[in-house]
């Protein structure tokens, strides 16, 4: 019996290994996939273009959004306090020990 998680990750296997199967076939058959799918499609150069430009914006605006809020995190988190304040913290707690 497996467990709840990798039962997920064979879900997740799974469902990549047949959308980039998918994919692979759409782009170098368009036509057939279209036939498939009961669409119509005159020019396949136009839709291979599109099954390429798709997965490209998607990545480029991932990418920016990751960017983003690294900046956004860098922006808005205080500054550390400075490592002289740290060792004068550690002094006054020894005194207060001894």
């Amino acid at each position: 019996m497996v467990s709840k998680d990798q039962a997920i990750g064979w879900v997740i296997f799974l469902v990549c290994v047949v959308v980039m199967v998918g994919y692979v076939v759409a782009l170098f058959f368009p036509k057939d996939v279209g036939k498939l799918i009961g669409l119509t499609i005159k020019d396949p150069y136009h839709a291979m273009v599109w099954l390429v430009a798709i997965p490209v914006l998607i990545a480029f605006v991932a990418i920016l959004a990751i960017g983003a809020w690294i900046g956004w995190t860098m922006a808005t988190t205080p500054p550390p306090k400075p490592i002289e304040e740290f060792e004068a913290e550690e002094k006054e707690e020894e005194e207060k020990e001894v």
